[in-house]
């Protein structure tokens, strides 16, 4: 499975730079992944609608022209509208169109029809409850832009290959166990995003810390009745979550970018998350959160927030629960804490939340002192801190860190008296010019908070859980102490000593060098004399 899925991931590659060399990667992501999707939505509906024509020993093929073509296509719209959410005509599968494209003579023009057939797909949807799910997900296909080519020619011959390309693919969607395209969207998601340069964090968290995100907020669980990730990016995040549980029930997200939000949307239905199971919204998450998920509270929360994004930080907010509380608003050019605080307002009391932020919400004044102190002293929220290495994310060389939230600390005495540190920050591998997080630094870090978490005797575990050089289990005391600044080097000593300096031998060492001037200086000098000029010294 291990080699299809590479074979796959190659193949789906190369059509991509097939659109390299006509557009930047920003735009080219965008035709590639909405065709696959595209095809993955004709597939999903010639499966279902083969299913729904099996007793009459049909195949949606062989519908056309048939004497009750209308009827049988009217009753697989309505079952389709509710299992898939869209519908699909035979005409309009991916794969007669792909052919078409393929053919000889003028019927191989398809630009126009393609248009309509993808326009369709969200008509299908109007006044059913899939609507809003499906509403302008390919907004950003343009098949009219002059980056596919000068004349709606070239602009057809190119859309012609590459669809013809991904014709020849089997991305064996009626394997529910594999979900080989999913992984395969996930991979190109991820190509993308390390070309993207700065513009990659606002889709795409790397899989390595997202697996420690999803690790920690599952913690030993096998269902989670909801997880949410207030900017969810290309969804990415999400659904790592579900890969650390037998079931996810929901899945929430906001995304305030409309083409990444279209991402989201379509990586959701590609993992095959049913349009019920996932609700997406397309706004700022700090000033308009969804008006769905501000009254819910989520089991899990997961998130990778824009770095020291810039907000409002309006005096208007003061007066909204999700700050009110704390007194003080993350600074304008800072709303690190603003998202950590709309994240504890959505956490419910028996769940964990997960961030990736800059190391400067850890140790920065003014209003995020006291927010900080805020979560740490009157709230006792802060379970954990984690120092990631430098050079792990696209666009950003910056070192990070993960803060781990929970509301029912104080369940735990002993657990509420400590927060745990871990600094994994030297703790990586290079390549080229990335830094990555190995298999063995996720676990490390991932089975230290585990353990952490699950133990039943806090202080009997404490040496265990304090290793020389990466981890220390602090108490809330020594946190107040340091005026609850959470830099890591005060609480996990990473000091190596130097070997001592052999002063004699730095001596001799001065001293040959000398001798070995002195000797060079006589044999310039005799040079010099030799040729009649004046020696340099």
């Amino acid at each position: 499975m291990t080699e299809q899925k590479q074979h796959i991931e190659q193949q789906l590659w190369n059509i991509a730079n097939t659109l390299r060399g006509k557009m930047d990667a920003d735009d080219f992501k965008d035709y590639i992944l909405g065709f696959i999707f595209y095809k993955y939505l004709s597939r999903k509906m010639e499966l279902h609608a083969n299913k729904v024509l099996q007793p009459d020993n049909l195949t949606y093929d062989q519908l056309r022209g048939h004497k009750m073509e209308a009827d049988y296509l009217a009753a697989i719209q309505e079952d389709a509208l509710g299992a898939l959410g869209y519908f699909l005509k035979p005409s309009e599968l991916f794969s007669e169109l792909a052919n078409r494209g393929n053919s000889e003579g003028d019927g191989n023009f398809i630009l126009g029809d393609l248009a309509k057939v993808l326009n369709g797909i969200e008509q299908s949807t109007m006044g059913s409850e899939s609507e809003e799910d499906f509403s302008d997900l390919f907004a950003d296909l343009d098949l009219t832009s002059h980056k596919l080519g000068k004349t709606e020619e070239a602009k057809n011959e190119l859309i012609v290959k590459v669809l013809a390309h991904l014709e020849t693919i089997d991305f064996d969607i009626e394997n529910k166990e594999a979900d080989v395209l999913g992984d395969a969207y996930e991979y190109l998601i991820g190509q993308f995003a390390s070309g993207a340069g700065k513009k990659a964090g606002e889709f795409y968290t790397p899989q390595q810390v997202s697996k420690i995100l999803a690790k920690i907020v599952t913690g030993n669980k096998e269902k989670l009745k909801s997880v949410y990730d207030p900017t969810c990016g290309s969804g990415s995040l999400l659904l790592r979550v579900a890969k650390e549980v037998k079931e996810v029930s929901t899945f929430y997200g906001q995304e305030s970018n409309p083409t990444t939000y279209n991402l989201a949307r379509m990586n959701m239905i590609m993992h095959d998350v049913h349009y019920k199971r996932f609700d997406i919204y397309n706004e700022d998450t700090l000033v308009n959160p969804s008006p769905k998920h501000i009254d819910q509270r989520f089991e899990a929360i997961v998130a990778n927030p824009p770095f020291s994004a810039n907000w409002s930080a309006s005096p208007l907010f003061m007066s909204d629960e999700r700050f009110a509380a704390y007194g003080k608003l993350a600074p304008k050019s800072k709303a690190d804490f603003a998202f950590v605080q709309h994240m504890v307002h959505q956490l419910a009391e028996n769940g964990t939340m997960a961030c990736v932020l800059p190391h400067g919400v850890l140790f920065r004044g003014a209003a995020e002192g006291h927010i900080r102190k805020y979560l740490i002293e009157d709230c006792n929220y802060l379970d954990a801190v984690i120092g990631l290495p430098a050079n792990i994310f696209y666009g950003t060389s910056i070192p990070t860190c993960i803060l781990v939230l929970k509301k029912d600390r104080n369940k735990d005495t002993e657990r509420s008296r400590n927060v745990l540190f871990i600094d994994a920050s030297q703790h990586f591998e290079k390549v080229k010019t990335q830094n990555y997080l190995r298999e063995s630094d996720i676990e490390k870090i991932t089975n230290l908070y585990n353990e952490y978490n699950q133990t039943k005797d806090i202080e009997r575990s404490r040496n265990a859980l304090c290793i020389d050089k990466y981890s220390h289990l602090a108490t809330l005391d020594q946190v107040r102490e340091n005026d609850y600044n959470l830099n890591i080097p005060r609480y996990v000593d990473t000091f190596e000593e130097e070997e001592p300096v052999d002063l004699a031998a730095v001596s001799a060492e001065l001293k040959a060098l000398d001798a070995d001037m002195a000797n060079t200086n006589t044999i310039i000098a005799d040079y010099c004399t030799q040729l009649g000029i004046d020696t340099p010294f």
